[in-house]
This record gives C-alpha cells, structure tokens and sequence, in this order.
C-alpha cells in the first residue's frame, strides 16, 4: 500500500481519506474537508507531509481552530498531530486550518464557511444528521442510513472545488518549540508528573489532581477549565 505522502504526491485524496477513516473511526463530511484543505494548503506552502526531521523538529505547524473531525483530517494528512507538538489547537470554534513553516513563518490559512457548501449536502443526511448525531435518538436503521449517505457525502466534499474556500497567505509571529520538562514525582499518588504541573503543599511536591487544583482539559464543547 502506498504511504500518505505517496498518496499526496499523486493526489489520491480517496485513499487518504481510507486511511483516515481507519484513524478517526468513520467517514464523514469535514473529515474529508480537512484532507482537502490540508493538501491544498501543503501545495500552497510547498512542503511535504511531516517525516522524522519536521515532525522532531516541529519545522512545519499546523493549527486548527476547531476539536471537530476536521482536524483529525489535518493530523493523518499534513502528519502534525497533538503528539508530535506540531498541531496547535486554538480554541475559536471555526473551522480554519493554518499551515505555517518554522523560521520563515509564512503560512496559508483556510477557512470553510458551512453555510457555503450546505448546497453539496444530501438533504437526507442532513436531517438524519440532525436525528442521529445532534438530537441522539435516531433508531438502528437509521444510523445504518446515515453512515452509508455521510460516507458518500466524505468522498464528494474531497473534490469540493477551490474557490468554495477562503484561502490567504499569512505572516505569524514567531512561536517556541516544545519544551521538554523534568518529571516530579507526586508525593501523595506517587505518579511521575510535568514539573509545570506540581505545586507545593505543606512543603510536599503535589500533582494538580491531588492538590485538588483545577485543570483544564479538551472536551467536546472545547478547553474548559475542571473545577474540583
């Protein structure tokens, strides 16, 4: 089978789109958009899906404005992901990719603006989506529907045409690379913790967990702040 970058170079978005429902669980509308968007933005930055040296290195920044299936199309196409620290999520609620390249910091943001392409959508999936995924009661038969049309509606938004987009060049202001910290070892669960993530307690290096300090965590509705 052909790698990603294979597949980027002879521009087979469908099989992009096959591994990335092997990754995200499904295939779905916007996560096709966000392969389409990416590769787009690649060829307008001209770079290459990150391997070893950009992905170490972070020389090649993706960042997204949304938690939505867009952005797990960006992680399998552009190979950016939350875990290589070179997907920054940016909590905006739009559904936007910016494509930057390290040291230049030149870039390509693209926007998709739903209402736009509301006409390429299956009215029947539309409403079922409304059933299925928004209200959460749509019946077996249903669901089976639903992911055989939301498949369908993937593999048409990869060919959604170019001038359906917001695309612009962007300058950004310069951004460190990841730092690597030192792991405390929390002196109530014992478990090795970021050092940026201790505090002190009665003289003791505790984790946030312990101390029952708040943290923040991403959810569905995006960054929110835990509360103990």
């Amino acid at each position: 089978m052909m790698d990603i970058q294979d597949m980027i170079k002879k521009n087979d978005l469908t099989g992009i789109l096959k591994v990335a429902k092997v990754f995200h669980g499904h295939i779905c509308p916007y996560l096709a958009l966000g392969i389409r968007v990416s590769t787009i933005a690649m060829k307008e930055l001209g770079v290459n899906r990150a391997g070893f040296n950009e992905s170490v290195d972070e020389e090649i920044l993706a960042i997204v404005e949304t938690n939505s299936c867009f952005t797990d199309g960006v992680q399998v196409t552009t190979g950016c992901t939350l875990g290589n620290n070179s997907l920054i999520y940016v909590d905006l609620g739009k559904t936007a990719l910016t494509l930057v390249k390290r040291g230049s910091w030149e870039g390509v943001r693209i926007y998709i603006d739903a209402d736009r392409l509301r006409k390429y959508y299956n009215p029947e999936a539309l409403e079922l989506f409304e059933k299925v995924i928004k209200n959460r009661n749509g019946t077996h038969e249903e669901r089976k529907r639903m992911k055989i049309l939301w498949e369908e509606m993937g593999y048409k938004m990869l060919e959604i045409p170019e001038n359906e987009l917001d695309i612009e060049k962007v300058k950004l202001e310069p951004m460190e690379r990841a730092p690597i910290f030192d792991g405390v070892r929390c002196s109530i669960c014992g478990e090795l913790t970021m050092a940026t993530r201790i505090v002190e307690q009665n003289g003791k290096k505790v984790c946030l967990k312990c101390a029952n300090k708040e943290y923040f965590a991403v959810i569905g509705r995006g960054i929110v702040e835990v509360k103990k």
